[in-house]
């Protein structure tokens, strides 16, 4: 069978994942779970467990005394006749306990099918298809492929054909039109999957928990019964906080003379993980989102937030981190966050908020644990904690809405500007800094570290020619909340795909490189579970590390991770509804997704492609965002150098719950009209569409020359500036021609990849090696990564990267007093040399670097 027809096939199979799909997303209710309830588990050792308050609990078994010890285990089954890399492998003891001990068997349910799929088949095969028959979903689903509009798309594609109107399926036209066969009944191990997304947002579940500890083990069976080629998991510690149960948090409202006048309600069980613990009192200053921009308009009117609160409003495309890293920077003692009507609907009559519910979030101005910046947490008794910089000094709370009210309309001072008032009723926008009566409030945050046990779950598929060249798919598993939107969407998406890609490769697929399926911990403290993990691979001496096949370590954390992955898609709130697709994406990856969403159908705007819908509306181009420091995939593009994806279907009306006690799948159901099932499965075959083409083609489809386009954009503002500049002494020639070569480099080696035989292992190979090294390379290597862990000159943070750059630039117009020759120049040299390295590395031979480099010589 030919590469090319292998790909059509594997594309018509996704018709099977969409019709599952939906029952994934749409089944029933999830049966009630009981998360005290001991699982029937015989002969199991006793273990602790920390819960996410510090507190031992015990299950059945003996007591570890070794509680800072990283665990690897892992499953394999690979199907008689090839090579088993890491047989017998067990369970992490840290999970054995509370695996259940029965589970529901592959379904022998049979479902009937429409006459129209008879009819279909029928014409198809030529055989006749009785109106009685019963057919297994599986089955169902390569049937039904042959009608599907995306592998109509693909054939036309690879034979040159422009028509769109029919498909020749041998002894028939048919119409072109989608088809659905109904599932009338899955059987109980789908009815299982089909509630997947119920069991895992039925009650809150954080890390350590029982509660996330039994559903790691249920995620973890659930990929073993898959057959994967491997799955395993890898446990850790790492540092998180939780409310400190001895000693509350609160808010008071004090008199002049320092008095308690009022007790301001707050939930207990709102908090924002990583806040300084302590107190603080002083007045109150008004901040709108708390952007930069905020700040300084605050600063050129007079009002100052040193030493005052800043309440600021959740949104505004900031994070929790940053608004409060925004407002220590700006000398504040406290910080206070809540939604606002405006950009959260808190309508009664409409689904939305109400005033009574805050929204919390993480607020470490990083990702990982943030007691080890840089390297992993793997053993605290060897390695001291070393508090992460982005980790706040001051204290910082959610609010809710009615609360942030009841505060706002008792400042007095300026009038705020009309773009910053929000909905809140009864209160007239004024900026602070006082209250009247000269009044107080007084913030005391009391948090906990406790170091918890972590639990990363792995599953992966071998590729059969390039194995240590692999693909990542990855979700959020657990959430303070139930998490809808924030693990279960993305957990049910991430199975359902999982169990799509192995049934392919039985059915005859075979995928050229591999694919590594992860459900992450820790999530909402920061993509910790995530970052540990990349961090574990990126800090091994060179002289140990071995290539990473996508098995698990065997001799400890010998991998190597950077130019072995090819990309990774987080599924992280995939879904929070079913009109507006983002792409918060790597530019490599754009070409990608603007094929994939030339070929997959609007969810909401039937007969329409996604591509299509979006020039109507102004174009496809807005569908492609940056990654933004929250993001599931920003870790392995800022930090790591891998590209990644994060891909999310919403409304223009915001969904109000995430992040709070109200986000469960009854209300993101009805948000979406019911159509949950539907944008689930659209988005699954989205993403499907492009691990497919990183899975089968000879070269890698990345988009190799994206970066030199966003360097040319900053060197014309550069130039704009260049006399000024050389009359301090600042010479941009050399970012010029860093650009230049990087430049020339990029399209120098697609075009050698455009002309060569890419069906030769070797030279596929070759060009493959160069292209996964595009976006390692823009990592600076002149900065520390304890200090600076995202060091992406592109998409991180710090001195080093362009934005900082072009943030410098403009002040030399828009505030000269401020700029800083010194700091600039260090500036422009780090991202030169940085541009520079990555041009040296396109262009991989040493005679043609010292040509290029001659300039520096002059």
């Amino acid at each position: 069978m030919s590469s090319r027809h292998q790909l059509t096939l594997a594309q018509e199979s996704w018709f099977g994942f969409h019709l599952i799909f939906e029952a994934v997303m749409g089944g029933a209710a999830a049966p009630k779970h009981d998360p005290t309830a001991s699982p029937a588990i015989s002969s199991s050792p006793t273990i602790r467990a920390l819960d996410p308050t510090g507190a031992s609990s015990a299950a059945s078994g003996p007591a570890s005394n070794e509680p800072y010890r990283a665990t690897v285990s892992g499953h394999s089954s690979r199907e008689p006749g090839r090579s088993t890399p890491f047989p017998g492998a067990t369970v992490s003891a840290s999970l054995a306990p509370l695996l259940p001990a029965t589970f529901p068997p592959v379904s022998t349910k049979k479902v009937k099918c429409s006459w129209l799929l008879r009819e279909a088949v029928t014409q198809r095969s030529g055989e006749p298809f009785q109106a009685s028959e019963n057919i297994m979903p599986e089955v169902l689903g390569d049937r039904l492929a042959e009608l599907h509009p995306v592998s109509r798309s693909v054939r036309q594609r690879h034979s040159g054909s422009s028509q769109t109107s029919a498909v020749d399926t041998g002894s028939s036209t048919l119409a072109t039109r989608s088809v659905r066969c109904p599932i009338l009944n899955l059987g109980d191990s789908i009815v299982w999957h089909a509630n997947i997304q119920n069991r895992v947002s039925a009650v809150p579940h954080p890390p350590g928990s029982s509660e996330g500890t039994l559903l790691a083990s249920e995620i973890l069976k659930r990929f073993q019964q898959l057959e994967m080629d491997h799955t395993w998991t890898e446990s850790l510690y790492a540092t998180l906080q939780f409310p400190d149960r001895s000693q509350s948090s609160s808010l008071q409202l004090l008199d002049s003379a320092g008095l308690v006048l009022e007790l301001l309600p707050l939930n207990l069980l709102d908090y924002c993980p990583y806040s300084a613990t302590g107190n603080f009192t002083g007045g109150l200053v008004y901040a709108n989102y708390g952007r930069p921009e905020d700040f300084a308009w605050l600063r050129s009117v007079g009002v100052s937030a040193a030493d005052r609160v800043v309440v600021m409003r959740v949104g505004g495309g900031v994070s929790f981190a940053e608004k409060v890293w925004l407002a220590e920077k700006n000398g504040a003692g406290g910080a206070l966050i809540y939604p606002d009507p405006a950009d959260l609907p808190q309508d009664p009559r409409r689904l939305g908020l109400n005033s009574q519910t805050a929204v919390s979030e993480h607020v470490h101005l990083g990702s990982g644990d943030p007691f080890t910046p840089g390297f992993p947490s793997l053993n605290h008794t060897k390695f001291p904690p070393i508090p992460s910089a982005g980790l706040p000094l001051i204290p910082a709370l959610p609010i809710t809405a009615a609360l942030a009210a009841r505060l706002l309309s008792q400042l007095v001072g300026p009038s705020c500007p009309p773009s910053w008032r929000g909905r809140l009723p009864y209160v007239g926008c004024v900026l602070g800094p006082d209250f009247s009566s000269g009044r107080q409030v007084r913030v005391s945050v009391h948090g906990i570290m406790r170091p918890v046990l972590l639990n990363n779950i792995f599953s992966s598929l071998e590729g059969r020619v390039e194995p240590d060249q692999y693909i990542i798919l990855g979700a959020q598993r657990d959430s303070l909340g139930p998490g809808a939107v924030k693990s279960g969407v993305g957990t049910a998406i991430l199975l359902e795909m999982a169990r799509t890609f192995s049934a392919m490769i039985k059915k005859g697929f075979s995928p050229r490189r591999s694919l590594l399926f992860v459900s992450w911990d820790a999530g909402d403290f920061g993509s910790v579970g995530a970052t540990e993990w990349l961090e574990v691979r990126l800090n091994i001496p060179e002289n140990v590390k071995t290539v990473l096949t996508v098995t698990p370590p065997t001799q400890g954390y010998l991998s190597m991770l950077h130019l072995k992955a090819v990309a990774y898609f987080s599924l992280d709130q995939a879904v929070m509804g079913d009109d507006v697709l983002s792409a918060y994406t790597s530019p490599l990856l754009v070409d990608l997704l603007d094929a994939a969403i030339r070929q997959v159908e609007h969810p909401k705007h039937g007969g329409q492609s996604i591509y299509s819908h979006a020039e109507r509306e102004g174009g496809s181009w807005r569908i492609m965002k940056p990654l933004f420091l929250n993001s599931g995939a920003y870790s392995f593009t800022a930090f790591a150098g891998v590209p990644a994806m994060e891909l999310r279907f919403s409304e223009e009306r915001a969904y109000p719950f995430v992040n709070t006690p109200l986000d469960n799948v009854s209300r993101l159901q009805e948000v979406l009209g019911g159509r949950l099932g539907v944008t689930g499965r659209i988005l699954g075959e989205l993403v499907g569409e492009m691990v497919l083409r990183l899975t089968h083609d000879h070269i890698l489809p990345l988009h190799i020359t994206s970066y030199a386009q966003a360097v040319l954009q900053f060197s014309a503002q550069l130039n704009k500036h260049s006399a000024e500049l050389q009359s301090r002494g600042v010479s941009p020639q050399w970012l010029f021609s860093a650009r230049g070569d990087y430049s020339r480099a990029a399209e120098t080696l697609q075009r050698a990849i455009d002309y060569s035989d890419l069906h030769d292992p070797t030279t596929a190979r070759f060009y493959n090696t160069r292209i996964m090294k595009v976006e390692y390379h823009f990592l600076s290597q002149y900065v520390s990564t304890m200090e600076t862990p995202f060091r992406h000159v592109i998409h991180g943070r710090g001195n080093h990267t362009l934005s900082a750059l072009t943030e410098h630039l403009t002040l030399l117009t828009s505030d000269p007093g401020r700029f800083d020759e010194n700091r600039f120049r260090r500036q422009l040299a780090l991202f030169t040399w940085t541009l520079q390295g990555a041009a040296n590395a396109l262009k991989g031979n040493v005679w043609t670097i010292h040509k290029s480099n001659s300039y520096a010589q002059r």
